[in-house]
Order: C-alpha cells, then structure tokens, then sequence
C-alpha cells in the first residue's frame, strides 16, 4: 500500500512537471507589440482561416491543369446473357456480343480542348488562387492592426486608471484635510461640500477607468489565450519619447494603390472575366479522343487481344441564347467590380490623406497636452497653498484638480490617438 501511495505521488509530480505551463507563467519578460503580433499569429485566427483557403485554392489550380492531361483506367468485366429459346446458342440479346463476353481494357482518354473550356477552368483556378492570397494578405494585416489597436488600448487605460486614481488619492486627501479645518472652525461647510462632490465624481471616473483596463485586458488577450482575466506585462510605449513623424515622399503613383484590396479586385475581375470565356466555349465545338486495348470477347482468351480508337466531335447548333446571356452575365459583373475599384481608389485616397494628417496634428497635440498637464500640476500645488494660507478658496481646489485629471486623460489620450494614427497610416500606405 504504501508503495503504491509513493507511485502515485510520484506520478502526480511527473504529470505535473510534464504539463505546459499557462501562457502567464511562461511569460517571463514584458511582450513587446511585435511578440503580442507574433504570438496572435501563432494561433488559430481568421488570419490562418485565410491561409488555408490560399492553400486550397492552390491545390484547385493543379486540379484544373490536370484536366489538361491525359487519362487512363483498367477496365474488367464480365457479362453473362441468357440464350436465346429454341435457337441455342445464339444470345437473347442482340445489342450484346455473345452468351458470355469477357471484357479486360485499359483505356486512355485525351480531352481536345479546341473551345478552350478547359483552359478557361485553368485560368478561373489561377485567378481564384490570386484572389484567396490577396484575402489572406489582408486578413493578416487586419489581424495585425487589431492587435495592435488593443495593445494601445490597453496601455490608455491602465495610465487613464493611474492618473484617476493619483487624482482621487489627491481629492480624498483635500476632502480629509477641509474636514480637519471645518471641524476646528477655519472654514466654511460649502469648502466641504465642494471638496466632497469632487472626490465623489473622480470616485465614479476611477471606477469607470478600471472596468475599461480589465475589459482592454481581456480583448488583448482573447487573441492568443482563454486566460483573460491573467494581467498582461507589457511594454509601455506611452513613457517613451515620441518621435516626431517624417513627411512622406510621393513619387509617380500614389502609396494607396499598392494595398492589396487592388490586387483583390483585380483578381476577382480576372475570375469573372475567365467565367464570361468558359461560358462563351460552349458555342464552340469541343472534342476528345479514347483508346481501349485489351480483351472484349466470348471467351477469356488473350489471342484474341485487339484495340479500338474512338474520337468525338461535340457540335453546338443553337441553346436559345443561353451561353451568350451566361457570358455576358459575367461581363457586368466584371464591369462591376471595376467600377467599384474606382470608387475605392477615391476612398483610400482619402483615408491615406487623412492619416497622413492626423499623425501630423496628433504628434502636436501631444506637446500641448503635455504642456497643459504640467501647468495643471502647478496650478494643483499653487491652489493647495493659497487655500492652507487662507488665502484661495476651496472651489479653486477642486477646479484645479478637475483640470488636473483632465490634462492628464487628454495627454494619455492624445498620444494613443497619435500611435494608432501612425499604424493607419501604416494600412493607407499598403504595409
């Protein structure tokens, strides 16, 4: 018994040591943005979804030229039919070549593709090939910037929660220390209801600002883990020194097109415009060739070997206008996304602009909100002394304070909006 007791113990801590660690305790340093990207991609996502459907539109394409190529089956079989009555030995059947036939051919069939049906279905796959790539292209970067987006988000609201709760302990701290002078006289009850009313509106922002870390918490880490609620250590970009953007250079065309929603449209155009070709082959004739060797005779005899060649010839005479609507179905639909291609290049001009901008007033919006921030923070210590001295008034106090927490949200604020613009810009430019 006790042995047994020593064994399971043992296995218990073999099982244990052997298991994977949670994605919490393997993390052993703060995860940059590019490990939060690379580990996203590292799991199953749209992202991957993507991919597979690129891999199965490759193997579609060599499906399609296999078409192209020559086929070859082996053939048995064996037929018995009844005699015929009163006229023995001759078959009942007179379509079949005997009593008994004994058929073993190897058959090799070769499609001529004079209408071009075939290579249309060749040019369809490479298209469709083109098309799947160009999805997985973009579901990868839009991966990408969705981690990217609540990696910002979360480091906002982890310094939102910070400067809310710096605020709050400085409001409280007031709200004690105009209660202390009320009590002794030195102050009026409306100081200590304005101080009250402060500390109890910073009281409910705070709160706000916690549940909105948790939650940005939990959207980083559902990309790679089911443990959410784990608090993630990552790399605060948000102290570092902002570094002031380089105007872009334009050079012949525009940095929008190379997104690859171009090279989307593109191929579904190709798609559709392959699919009007395969339709139209069916006015055309279209042609195979058979050769059979082998044995098809009344008794299993291998002298009495043979082959057969056969050709067909399909010639289309009229389908009451079918394949010509069906091709010219595909041409307007052709015509379509072209004409939607038109309008996205007017879009995306428009939002390359528009990042462009921003990243530049963002990045001066974050010199003055840190200009603002660092006054707001005199104003806190001068409002302090003046009230101590006698000499200000609560309500300058707690209006200070007020604008103290509000530079600081604008300043964190401020420099989210400018990474995040940064990394549109990033997409307008087709990276």
């Amino acid at each position: 018994m006790i042995r047994f007791f020593c064994f399971l113990v043992l296995f218990s801590l073999f099982v244990l040591a052997a298991s994977p660690p949670s994605y919490a305790q393997a993390q052993s340093k703060p995860l940059t943005l590019d490990d939060c990207i690379r580990t996203a991609l590292s799991v199953p996502s749209a992202a991957s979804l993507a991919k597979q459907d690129s891999d199965i539109a490759n193997l579609a394409v060599r499906q399609a030229q296999a078409a192209l190529l020559p086929h070859a089956k082996f053939d048995a079989e064996y037929t018995y039919n009844s005699v015929l009555r009163g006229r023995s030995p001759q078959q009942s059947f007179v379509a079949l070549n005997g009593v008994r036939e004994y058929s073993t051919l190897v058959t090799t069939e070769q499609a001529v593709d004079i209408s071009g049906r075939l290579r249309a279905e060749v040019a369809i796959a490479r298209a469709e090939r083109d098309v799947a790539g160009a999805s997985a292209t973009i579901s990868l970067r839009d991966l990408k910037r969705a981690v990217t987006a609540a990696y910002y988000r979360l480091l906002l609201t982890r310094h939102l929660e910070t400067a809310l709760r710096d605020s709050l302990t400085e409001s409280e701290g007031f709200e004690k220390r105009t209660k202390l002078l009320l009590d002794q006289g030195e102050v009026a009850r409306a100081d200590l209801v304005k101080a009250s009313a402060a500390a109890s509106g910073l009281r409910q922002a705070y709160n706000a600002a916690h549940l909105d870390a948790l939650t940005a918490n939990y959207e980083l880490a559902a990309f790679w883990t089911k443990d959410v609620t784990t608090p993630l250590d990552i790399v605060d970009v948000f102290l570092q020194e902002p570094v002031e953007p380089s105007e872009i250079s334009i050079s012949g065309a525009s940095p929008f097109l190379t997104r690859p929603e171009f090279s989307l449209f593109d191929a579904e155009r190709r798609v559709l415009l392959q699919e009007a070709r395969r339709a139209r082959a069916n006015l055309f004739p279209q042609a195979d060739v058979k050769f059979q060797y082998g044995v098809d005779s009344n008794a299993m005899r291998w002298s009495d070997r043979g082959y057969a060649l056969f050709a067909n010839l399909n010639v289309p005479i009229f389908d009451w206008f079918k394949t010509l609507t069906g091709a010219r179905l595909f041409l307007k639909r052709a015509e379509k996304v072209q004409t939607t291609r038109s309008i996205a290049e007017r879009i995306f001009s428009r939002d390359f602009e528009n990042a462009r901008t921003r990243v530049q007033m963002l990045f001066e919006q974050i010199r003055f909100t840190a200009a603002q921030m660092k006054a707001s923070e005199e104003d806190v210590k001068l409002s302090r002394i003046r009230f101590d001295g006698g000499e200000g008034s609560a309500l300058d106090v707690v209006t200070a304070q007020g604008q103290l927490a509000q530079a600081r949200t604008n300043y964190y604020t401020a420099i989210a909006n400018y990474l995040n613009a940064k990394a549109d810009q990033e997409v307008a430019r087709g990276r």
